[in-house]
């Protein structure tokens, strides 16, 4: 049974930054794409950031420079450096993972993985 769960969230003023990381079960990292999108009321999902097993990374033109995803295979956990945080950055973040063959592009993540965690949610104020 895959399962992926957030922390690190929380509440802060613009321009700062959060690192959120997402802890990942019953598979092998190597096998799958993964990566992190964003949900907030009343707007489409939104997919930010996402890593194959290669390394090879695919980012969204809004937190290109501003955010970086990361993994650590030997840890199994996938992480997502925010830095000058926007109060338009407010959202509930969720961590995904699909196997392959899988596309590791934002669009792809847009469409959905195949898992995914619940979520933590992430707050900044002007």
């Amino acid at each position: 049974q895959v399962q992926l769960v957030e922390s690190g969230g929380g509440s802060m003023y613009a321009g700062g930054s959060l690192r959120l990381s997402c802890a990942v079960s019953g598979y092998t990292m190597y096998g799958y794409c993964l990566g992190w999108f964003r949900q907030a009321p009343e707007k489409e999902r939104e997919g930010l950031a996402v890593i194959n097993s290669d390394g090879i990374t695919d980012y969204a033109e809004s937190v290109k420079g501003r955010f970086t995803i990361s993994k650590d295979s030997a840890k199994n956990t996938l992480d997502l450096q925010m830095n000058s945080l926007e109060p338009e950055d407010t959202a509930m973040y969720f961590c995904a993972a699909d196997p392959i063959p899988c596309i590791a592009t934002v669009r792809a993540i847009n469409r959905g993985y195949k898992f995914r965690g619940q979520g933590t949610q992430v707050t900044v104020s002007s």
